[in-house]
């Protein structure tokens, strides 16, 4: 899941991206309304966690602008407003869900996963392809009943392989969902990542280099 984070206090904003890159989201922070423009004419987002009260461009015009836009990006607005209008102002804004200050991350989590979803397409909380089980909720996985440990990276690029239901995954799109937008294009992060998966899953191999193409799972 690649999510973008916009929230003008520091320190949550980073508390924030920190927890959900534990659970091998690819996360990009901004801490203004204007940066948050600029992000989301740039990279496909499959969620934007979303302060409203935010410096620059307001947090509703940043939700209009993703609306606007046509884009499949769904939208979390946080703020400290917690009355039945602020939220029903906000869900009108165009916000998917509404979430008040102070949260328990398990909450946002699940309200994350929950808007992912609703995403077209749809994506299951289990993931399941040639033998391989990806549990999303429980940040498992595992094949022909065996667990796999995975790194978080490891883990995101197989999640990537898998919502892609046996098509061609290149090396840029893999980079644009697993990584954040510090990565570089022209690393070689891709093939170690998918290098140690192989050897992780084991025999017969699952994931299939298609030259000049990229990857897939069949």
């Amino acid at each position: 899941m690649r999510v973008l984070v916009v929230e003008d206090e520091r320190l949550l904003a980073d508390t924030i991206a920190d927890g959900l890159r534990r659970l091998s989201m690819a996360v990009d922070v901004c801490y203004d309304g204007d940066a948050a423009m600029e992000r989301v004419g740039v990279h496909d987002y499959d969620v934007v966690v979303l302060d409203r009260d935010l410096p620059g461009t307001p947090g509703d015009e940043v939700c209009r602008a993703l609306l606007d836009d046509g884009g499949e990006a769904r939208v979390l607005m946080l703020t400290a407003a917690a009355g039945i209008d602020d939220r029903i102002s906000g869900l009108d804004t165009g916000a998917d869900d509404y979430l008040t200050k102070p949260f328990a991350f398990g909450e946002l989590v699940a309200r994350l996963r929950a808007l992912a979803r609703r995403a077209r397409p749809a994506l299951p909380p289990v993931l399941s392809r040639a033998g391989v089980v990806l549990d999303l909720p429980r940040h498992q996985a595992s094949r022909d009943g065996r667990h796999l440990s995975l790194s978080r990276k490891e883990f995101a690029v197989l999640e990537v392989l898998m919502r892609a239901e046996g098509a061609v995954v290149s090396v840029e799109d893999l980079l644009e969902k697993a990584w954040d937008e510090h990565a570089d294009p022209f690393t070689n992060a891709v093939r170690v990542a998918i290098g140690t998966l192989r050897r992780k899953l084991g025999d017969p191999p699952v994931i299939e280099t298609v030259p000049g193409a990229g990857y897939r799972i069949g």
